[in-house]
């Protein structure tokens, strides 16, 4: 019985051929090089406001960054309100700040679990209520040179907010809230705090964080962006799967999107047409430097060259006063 091989081959070359339209497909639909030029530049979220740096070498979960800073290039100490209000006139689009709950329910701004590193207290915040916080001299702990000189000493006293503070004090400004626990009770409450805030406030607000509490702000308010791991993996392994495609895949919706540089390209129509692509479905990107951990920032003009110029997102920053001058020019 003969051989049907050129019934064969005709259909190895159909399959050939709908692979290749497909391929032409995907790279036509998601290449950046046919885009069209925009003028629109990036725009600048400064991580804490306007903080003092540190070298992220070496540095783990339970290091005290505060006890070694690069010799202070300003006045500002993170979290605080002067330095948020610093960053804005500075340029910055989006300031980022964390929380912690206070034993009276309230919420701090204040980086770490613990007051010790950068006050001159010991304890959790959950150990305090926030008037007692609130006179904590935040400046305490910082030095530059291992101890011999601690040049915020004194200076910051009185200076940690609450967050209904920083509310008030920027009732239009964007802001990033970072949830530093991974509480789901601490969800709750800043739920229900967020939910005294009107629709167009709350549009400008984004929470992110540990699983947990991110999850119950997510399905309390689902008109403000949230990030965790679990909502990025969600939606950025949905995303590899049908972004070809040119979709933004529904859990990727109402997204506060974390990108790392090195991550970045491999994303489906990176910059642009990713970007654009999230800000349909109400999302917001942001590129971070390097992996993304300990703070990593664009901080310098240098650093500033790895960012595409077709990247229309947000550019994390530990130094808006130095970024956000150069991505206006």
């Amino acid at each position: 019985m003969p051989v049907k091989r050129p019934r064969l081959r005709k259909k190895r070359y159909a399959l050939a051929a709908v692979l290749g339209l497909l391929a032409g497909f995907a790279y036509l639909n998601n290449t950046s090089l046919l885009a069209a030029p925009s003028d629109q530049r990036p725009r600048v979220l400064a991580h804490r406001g306007l903080a003092q740096t540190f070298s992220t070498e070496g540095v783990e979960n339970d290091t005290c960054t505060a006890e070694r800073i690069a010799p202070p290039p300003h006045g500002y100490l993170e979290n605080t309100i002067p330095s948020m209000r610093a960053a804005f006139d500075a340029g910055a689009d989006l300031v980022e700040l964390d929380v912690h709950i206070t034993r009276d329910g309230q919420f701090a701004v204040f980086h770490d679990w613990e007051v010790d590193c950068r006050t001159e207290a010991t304890g959790t915040t959950r150990d305090f209520i926030m008037a007692e916080l609130r006179g904590l001299d935040v400046g305490y702990g910082y030095t530059a040179d291992g101890g011999r000189t601690f040049p915020f000493r004194g200076k910051g006293e009185g200076l940690m907010p609450s967050l209904d503070e920083v509310l008030a004090e920027f009732p239009h400004e964007p802001l990033l809230i970072h949830v530093k626990s991974d509480d789901p009770a601490e969800g709750e409450a800043l739920a229900r705090r967020l939910s005294a805030l009107d629709p167009p406030r709350l549009a400008e607000i984004a929470v992110y964080g540990g699983d947990a509490p991110v999850r119950v702000v997510r399905e309390r308010l689902p008109r403000v962006r949230t990030m965790s791991k679990a909502i990025m993996k969600d939606c950025l392994l949905s995303y590899e799967a049908v972004g070809w495609t040119g979709a933004a895949p529904g859990a990727c919706a109402n997204t506060e999107l974390h990108v790392p540089e090195g991550y970045a390209p491999w994303l489906w129509g990176w910059p642009s047409k990713f970007t654009e692509r999230m800000e349909s479905v109400g999302s917001r990107v942001v590129l971070v430097a390097g992996s993304g951990g300990f703070s990593e920032g664009f901080d310098t003009p240098e650093s500033l060259r790895r960012v595409p110029e077709e990247f229309i997102g947000y550019v994390w920053t530990n130094r808006a006063e130095v970024v956000a001058p150069l991505i206006r020019r």
